[in-house]
């Protein structure tokens, strides 16, 4: 069995279209000894709009743009990728692999071939799996600092290379093959038949997505019943809060066996309560938030900021 990483460039990238224009791979044994390195060239018939992940412009590859032209477009390269992909022999890997695994679904619809199938298990993945952080997305660049492997980034083939470098640390860490590599993180494979894309993944994302999803849907509820409760209320029309407007930040208002109670109790003083920053003279935040809310009620400037525990004292 032999593994093979390969990685995609693409001049452009549009919802129905993805212009390849390089292809780089590495296909190396069980032990990671390199049998083969390779970038193709691919003339991806047409220019280049490269924008990073974020949709910014300025992205530059570390290819001369020129050299393209005089390779072949993608039908001439498709059979060579189609057959190292297809082969039963070679278990597949990639960094963020479900992009370009729909980048090779995409050529292949632009210029009518056959659909690709084969399967594939993504790095990422992997490597977010190990260290259990599903906050956020793990580039290569990120990953290969700690790893200490030097490449090139946006060249092809040596973002495959990094990748292997990728599965080959994580093999050692766990102390396991890389044909068992998958099953000790309890990943599953992705893969593609009939321009159908599965997407892989592991036990421990899928139960962060569960687990994040009913977080989301606990906010939502929460805060239709913070929503709810603010809707009926009625301030008093004196008292010692009388003329002051409170708001609080998000995660206050979300924790409605927190936010209720103090909300009565202002409306029992004369205060009021608004959504709008704008209105409020009193904002209440934990310190340490860092949310958008929060963030633009400091800059305001002309608010007083607290925190649960003075406006508690304030409530007496």
């Amino acid at each position: 069995m032999n593994l093979v990483f390969f990685d995609i460039e693409c001049a452009s990238v549009h919802k129905t279209t993805a212009k390849i224009c390089a292809f780089g791979y590495v296909v190396c044994d069980e032990k990671f000894n390199i049998i083969k390195k390779e970038d193709i060239l691919i003339n991806p018939k047409g220019g280049f709009h490269l924008t990073d992940r974020r949709g910014e412009k300025g992205l530059e590859l570390p290819y001369d743009y020129a050299e393209f032209k005089k390779h072949p477009p993608f039908p001439a390269v498709y059979s060579f990728i189609k057959e190292l992909l297809e082969d039963k022999n070679n278990l597949v890997f990639g960094h963020a692999i479900l992009n370009d695994v729909k980048y090779l679904d995409l050529e292949t619809r632009r210029f009518h071939l056959p659909s690709f199938n084969f399967s594939f298990s993504d790095s990422q993945i992997m490597y977010m799996t190990h260290v259990n952080d599903f906050s956020r997305q793990f580039g290569l660049e990120y990953i290969t600092a700690n790893l200490n492997v030097e490449f090139t980034p946006h060249r092809a083939a040596d973002d495959a290379y990094a990748t292997m470098k990728i599965v080959e640390e994580l093999c050692r860490l766990r102390g396991v093959s890389p044909l068992n590599l998958e099953a000790d993180l309890g990943v599953t494979r992705g893969k593609i038949s009939e321009h159908n894309v599965v997407k892989p993944t592991s036990a421990a994302f899928d139960k962060y997505v569960k687990e994040r999803e009913e977080a989301r849907e606990r906010r939502s509820l929460n805060r239709t019943k913070f929503y709810i409760y603010l809707s009926r209320r009625k301030r008093k029309k004196n008292g010692p809060l009388y003329g002051q407007v409170f708001t609080f930040s998000r995660n206050i208002e979300d924790d409605v066996d927190l936010s209720i109670p103090l909300v009565g109790a202002i409306y029992e003083g004369g205060g009021a309560y608004s959504q709008k920053l704008n209105d409020c003279t009193i904002y209440v935040c934990e310190e340490d938030d860092g949310t958008v809310r929060t963030k633009n009620a400091r800059q305001l400037g002309d608010m007083h900021i607290i925190n649960v525990e003075q406006l508690k004292e304030m409530l007496k």
